[in-house]
């Protein structure tokens, strides 16, 4: 993982969302990858937006190459046979790190979209 997160220059970009959320999802609880889609999947059908399944992987595999989580093969709850991959920190600092970071990336994005509002709809 780089020392610093570089801004893409307009908004926030959808891996570096989705990571942010895998991050405070696995602080909150632990989870296996599907779960994971179907709680942002519910979480945000009021906005509109559906992630993907690739793209979530994606972030979680990112997490994984950063050093921030691992993946642990556990049986699935109420599952007698069939295990999933759960995923946990490596390195908790890191991962706080990479949240103030993403912190003032969305500030940043959130007065790019108040701008766009005031100066087109006011």
């Amino acid at each position: 993982m780089t020392e610093k997160r570089k801004p893409s220059g307009f908004l926030l970009k959808q891996r570096a969302f989705l990571k942010l959320y895998l991050i405070t999802m696995t602080e909150k609880k632990r989870l296996y990858g599907f779960k994971i889609l179907d709680e942002l999947r519910e979480e945000f059908r009021p906005y509109g937006y559906r992630p993907n399944h690739s793209e979530l992987y994606k972030a979680l595999h990112d997490l994984i190459k950063d050093g921030i989580l691992k993946q642990i093969k556990r049986k699935k709850e109420g599952a007698e046979f069939q295990e999933v991959v759960y995923y946990q920190f490596v390195d908790y600092e890191k991962a706080k790190q990479y949240k103030r970071q993403l912190k003032a990336e969305l500030d940043r994005s959130k007065a790019i979209i108040e701008k766009a509002i005031r100066d087109n709809f006011a």
